[in-house]
C-alpha cells in the first residue's frame, strides 16, 4: 500500500500545477481602487471604454450617499407652472357670448359638441372674430381675451357685455404611461394637473407598478419621482406641477430585481419591495454568507450605473465583513435595480473544487484504482 502511496505521490504536484490555470469561480483583485477589466461608459454622449472604480463601503460613503439622494430631491424642476388661470393656446375652443348681440354668438349655443363648438385657436395662436379681426390670444388667459375683444367690438357698439371661456381643451397635455389602467394622453384644463392627480385620471396604477420609481420626462430631462414617498410618508415635494409635452412614466416593478451570487446560501434574483432593499437584507435572503467557502472582506455590489443627465457610469463597492459589525454597514447601505450582490470565494475552497474536478472521487478511490493496475 506504501509503495502506491509513494508511486502516486508525484501526480499531486503535476495536478496542483495545472489547477493554478483552472481555478474555479470568480474572483477580482483586492484593494483595487478599478476594476480588473475596462467596461463601457458613457460620457457625453459617446460610449468610451474604462475601468470602473472599486469603493469601499464605510460610513462616510454611506453619508455621502443619502446626502447625495436628498439633493437629488432638490434637484427636481422648480414649480414654474401657473396654479391659477388656464393660458390658452392653439386648437383650444373658446365659447364667447356676447349680450343684446345674438348675432354675433354660435349659433346652437350648448347644443354642440365642444369639440366642435366654439372658436378654434389656429396654430399661430390668432382667433378670428367678427369686426375686431384677427387677435393674438396664445398665452392669455380667459379674462385677458375678454378685454381684448371688448375694447375691439366697443368701436362698434355700445357698452359692450361679454363673457369668455374654453370649451374644449386641447393645447396643454401630458401623457402618462407605463404601468397605469389606462395608460394615454391627458388635456389640461384650469385646474392644475399634478403627478397624482394625473395618475389617478389614468384609473391608478396597475399590480406591477413600481411607485417608488417613477420618471418625469421634461425638456430633455429625466426625473426620478418617489410617489410612494409621496403617498406613505406626505413628501409633498415629490407632487410636482405638469407642464405642457410632459411624459410620466410608472415603472414595471418586475424590472426591479437585484442579482445576488457567489458563496451564499442560494444563488437568486430577488424583488425589491417598495423600493427598499439593503446588502443584509439582501445577504440574509439568499440563506447569508457561507463563511466556510468564501472571504468574507470581500463582498461586492456591482452597480452597472443609470442613463441619466447623459452619463453611464458602472461602479463597484467592496464590504469587508470580517468583523461582524460591518453588517451595520452592509443594513445602511441601499441597492438599487439591476445590482448585482457577489461574494467571493475564499483561496482553499477554489483548490478543493480543483481537485474535486480533476479528481472525481475521493483521493482513496484513485489510488484504488492505481491499485487495480498494477502502479
Amino acid at each position: 500500500m506504501f509503495r502506491i502511496m509513494f508511486r502516486t505521490m508525484p501526480l499531486i504536484p503535476v495536478l496542483l500545477l495545472q489547477a493554478c490555470s483552472l481555478t474555479p469561480g470568480m474572483e477580482m483583485e483586492t484593494n483595487s481602487p478599478l476594476s480588473n477589466i475596462e467596461v463601457p461608459m458613457m460620457k457625453d454622449g459617446k460610449l468610451v471604454k474604462e475601468k470602473a472604480k472599486v469603493s469601499q463601503i464605510t460610513a462616510d460613503l454611506i453619508i455621502e450617499r443619502e446626502n447625495s439622494k436628498r439633493q437629488e430631491i432638490n434637484d427636481l424642476p422648480s414649480q414654474v407652472v401657473p396654479m391659477t388661470e388656464y393660458r390658452i393656446g392653439p386648437h383650444d375652443r373658446l365659447q364667447i357670448t356676447v349680450w343684446e348681440h345674438p348675432e354675433l354668438n354660435d349659433p346652437g349655443g350648448e347644443k354642440i359638441d365642444p369639440e366642435l363648438a366654439g372658436k378654434m385657436v389656429q396654430d399661430d395662436g390668432m382667433l378670428y372674430y367678427p369686426y375686431v379681426g384677427n387677435v393674438q390670444v396664445k398665452g392669455k388667459t380667459a379674462n385677458e381675451v375678454r378685454e381684448l375683444l371688448s375694447q375691439g367690438l366697443s368701436k362698434y357698439f355700445k357698452k359692450v357685455k361679454l363673457d369668455v371661456r374654453v370649451l374644449s381643451f386641447q393645447s396643454h397635455r401630458a401623457a402618462v404611461v407605463g404601468q397605469v389602467k389606462t395608460p394615454g394622453i391627458q388635456a389640461m384644463t384650469e385646474t392644475p394637473l399634478t403627478i397624482t392627480e394625473a395618475i389617478s385620471r389614468a384609473g391608478g396604477v396597475t399590480e406591477d407598478a413600481d411607485m417608488s420609481n417613477v420618471t418625469l420626462a421634461r425638456d430633455g430631462k429625466l426625473y426620478k419621482i418617489d410617489v410612494l414617498r409621496l403617498y406613505e410618508k406626505g413628501g409633498a415635494e415629490q407632487n410636482l406641477l405638469l407642464k405642457d409635452g410632459d411624459v410620466l412614466n410608472v415603472s414595471d416593478r418586475k424590472d426591479n430585481e437585484v442579482f445576488v451570487m457567489g458563496e451564499v446560501g442560494k444563488q437568486q434574483a430577488l424583488q425589491i419591495n417598495k423600493g427598499k432593499l439593503t446588502l443584509a437584507q439582501a445577504l440574509a435572503k439568499a440563506y447569508g454568507v457561507d463563511f466556510n467557502t468564501s472571504r468574507s472582506e470581500e463582498i461586492y455590489v456591482i452597480r452597472t450605473g443609470e442613463l441619466k443627465t447623459g452619463e453611464l457610469k458602472p461602479e463597484i463597492f467592496q464590504l469587508n465583513a470580517k468583523s461582524p459589525d460591518a453588517l451595520i454597514l452592509a443594513d445602511q447601505f441601499h441597492l438599487q435595480a439591476h445590482d448585482t450582490v457577489f461574494v467571493s470565494t475564499a483561496g482553499v475552497t477554489q483548490w478543493s473544487r480543483v481537485l474535486n474536478q480533476i479528481l472525481p472521487s475521493s483521493f482513496t478511490s484513485v489510488m484504488s484504482k492505481a491499485a487495480t493496475m498494477g502502479l
